[in-house]
C-alpha cells in the first residue's frame, strides 16, 4: 500500500485560506473562522501533527488544556512538529487557562528553549480563531510587491507573549520586536544588549522571565 506524503510539506494556502487538520471540523475554532467570513478554511487529513497550515510558509500546533493537564505525552507531539516542519515556521498555540496555568512555565520553557518554536497563550478556541484571522489579515495587508517576512507578520500576535513579563507594556513591547525577529531571539538575548532597548531594570526583568521560568 502505497504511503503518501503529508501535504503540509509542499501544499501552500492561497491568502485568505486556512488549511485546517480534518479533525477540526466542526469546531468551536473553525467555526468562529468561519463566522468572520474573510477566512476560508480547507480542510485536510493528510496534514500529519499539524494542526493549521497558513499561506504565509507558517504551520500551527495547538495543545489544549486537556493535553497539558493529561502529562508530558504532548512533549513527543511537540518534538514531531518542530522535526516535520524544518522548512516552515512553527508556531505552538497554548491554551493557558486556570487550570492549566500551573503547567505553563514548564511547557513555555520546552518549546522555546528546548525547541525553539514560537509559543503563543490562548485563553481559549475563540481567541485562538482570533490569532489566525491577524494573520491572515496581516498578509493581506502586506504590499504585495514587498518581500514577505514571516516574523513581522506574526509581531502582532507575539505582543499578548511580550507583555506578560512584568514591566514590558505596548511601547517597549514593540520596541523589542523591532530588534528581535523571534521569541527564541528575544529569549536568547543577553541583558546588556536588553538595557539598550527597554533599560537596566525592564532587561533583568525579561532575563528573569525566559531563564527562571518555574520560580
Amino acid at each position: 500500500m502505497e504511503i503518501k506524503p503529508p501535504v503540509f510539506v509542499n501544499a501552500v494556502p492561497p491568502y485568505g485560506h486556512v488549511i485546517a487538520n480534518e479533525k477540526w471540523r466542526g469546531s468551536v475554532l473553525v467555526q468562529s473562522l468561519k463566522g468572520t467570513g474573510s477566512v476560508k478554511t480547507i480542510y485536510e487529513e493528510e496534514l500529519g501533527v499539524v494542526d493549521f497550515h497558513l499561506s504565509n510558509k507558517s504551520c500551527i500546533l495547538y495543545v489544549s488544556e486537556t493535553d497539558i493537564v493529561a502529562g508530558n505525552n504532548y512533549k513527543r507531539k511537540l518534538v514531531r512538529f518542530r522535526n516535520a516542519n524544518s522548512s516552515l515556521q512553527g508556531i505552538v498555540v497554548v491554551e493557558k487557562t486556570r487550570l492549566s496555568e500551573q503547567y505553563f512555565s514548564a511547557m513555555q520553557k520546552f518549546v522555546v528553549f528546548e525547541l525553539g518554536l514560537t509559543l503563543l497563550p490562548v485563553a481559549s478556541q475563540l481567541e485562538a480563531s482570533q490569532l489566525l484571522t491577524q494573520i491572515v489579515h496581516g498578509e493581506s495587508k502586506d504590499n504585495p510587491f514587498r518581500r514577505r517576512s514571516v516574523s513581522r507578520l506574526l509581531d502582532p500576535l507575539v505582543m499578548s507573549l511580550v507583555q506578560q513579563i512584568p514591566g514590558v507594556g505596548k511601547v517597549k513591547a514593540m520596541a523589542l520586536l523591532q530588534h528581535y525577529s523571534s521569541i527564541h531571539q528575544l529569549c536568547n538575548a543577553g541583558t546588556h544588549e536588553l538595557e539598550h532597548i527597554v533599560g537596566q531594570a525592564t532587561a533583568h526583568h525579561i532575563h528573569h522571565f525566559f531563564h527562571n521560568p518555574l520560580v
